[in-house]
């Protein structure tokens, strides 16, 4: 049951609604929503094997990358090409470290991404 259904189905029961201000709303709405570690659960997803690319295209792993670096927080650039290209496809992975001339910086994470989407749009 979808969470507002539930919250109608309460008032419909009681004759009451079960929402009696902004931060009573608030706080039931973020309660199913988002979890209490939001952080701490990013960062275990980018350390573990939850966020490689898959089947997806660059430009997919891409958006859901950015997001997981932005809610875990990092901010190392040298951390962030290496988790970037840990996600990475194999095939795109060796493409970009044995690319004779222009190969992206340790810590340059823009270039890491238009290597990659350059590689998977070829």
């Amino acid at each position: 049951m979808r969470w507002s259904e539930n919250l109608f189905c309460q008032e419909v029961d009681t004759s009451i609604f079960p929402i009696q201000s902004w931060a009573h709303f608030e706080q039931q709405f973020r309660s199913p929503f988002f979890p209490v570690n939001a952080e701490a659960d990013t960062v275990n997803a980018l350390e573990g094997s939850l966020y490689y690319q898959g089947n997806r295209t660059v430009n997919d792993y891409l958006d859901s990358f950015l997001t997981l670096i932005s809610d875990a927080r990092y901010t190392d650039l040298q951390t962030l090409v290496v988790k970037f290209c840990q996600g990475l496809k194999s095939n795109i992975q060796g493409q970009i470290a044995t690319m004779p001339f222009g190969q992206p910086a340790n810590t340059d994470l823009e270039a890491w991404y238009a290597a990659a989407q350059r590689i998977d749009q070829a």
